[in-house]
């Protein structure tokens, strides 16, 4: 399967919702994707040949809330890793490394168990959009304080106009489709992914 095949299928699939939730927004619905067995595996089957270097393993994959999990899980058994979900602030039970991030307006924080990375294991994040950066920034860094190595992000789509690349900086990163800057999004999707602190 080659990366077109994937940005092919994400493009078909992923449909648009114009005004949700609020006026001015174009929502990007990855419902009818999930729900086409073969569209989800080949943008599964993609997400890990981006997140595969040769000859270095992959031990562990971390999915951020909520529908980063939806990806992320799927792709940490088809690389025989581990998968460590990283939540918003009280859904995890036991003892919690927290990071905060910047939102449009006030900050937020995103919580990991802090015996779900070891010292030196290699990490992937897997996400399905990655708009400003912030939680995939705050993501990388929980990683880090528990001694893990960030190996690289892999995400679904990008939304290029909001320059999220630039909070990642030093990383691996891969998105099988990039909307703005030159592609076909529109500028109104900000507002949804802004909402949403990606």
């Amino acid at each position: 399967m080659s990366p077109s095949d994937a940005a092919a299928t994400v493009t078909r699939l992923v449909r648009d919702i114009p005004d949700w939730p609020q006026p001015g927004v174009v929502f990007k619905d990855i419902t009818p994707l999930l729900n086409d067995p073969e569209g989800f595996t080949t943008v599964i089957d993609a997400l890990v040949d981006a997140g595969s270097v040769p000859g270095l393993a992959i031990d562990r994959v971390i999915g951020v809330e909520a529908r980063g999990f939806v990806f992320a899980a799927p792709v940490a058994y088809k690389l025989g890793a581990g998968f460590v979900p990283v939540r918003k602030p009280g859904k995890l039970p036991h003892d919690i490394e927290r990071e905060e991030y910047v939102l449009e307006y006030g900050v937020d924080l995103l919580e990991i168990h802090r015996d779900a990375v070891h010292p030196g294991e290699r990490v992937l994040i897997v996400d399905d959009v990655l708009a400003t950066g912030g939680t995939a920034a705050a993501t990388a860094r929980l990683v880090e304080k528990l001694g893990g190595v960030v190996a690289g992000f892999s995400f679904v789509m990008e939304l290029g106009f909001l320059d999220g690349r630039s909070a990642l900086a030093g990383h691996r990163v891969h998105s099988l489709v990039t909307y703005g800057a030159g592609g076909d999004a529109e500028p109104a999707e900000a507002a949804a992914v802004q909402g949403a602190g990606e």
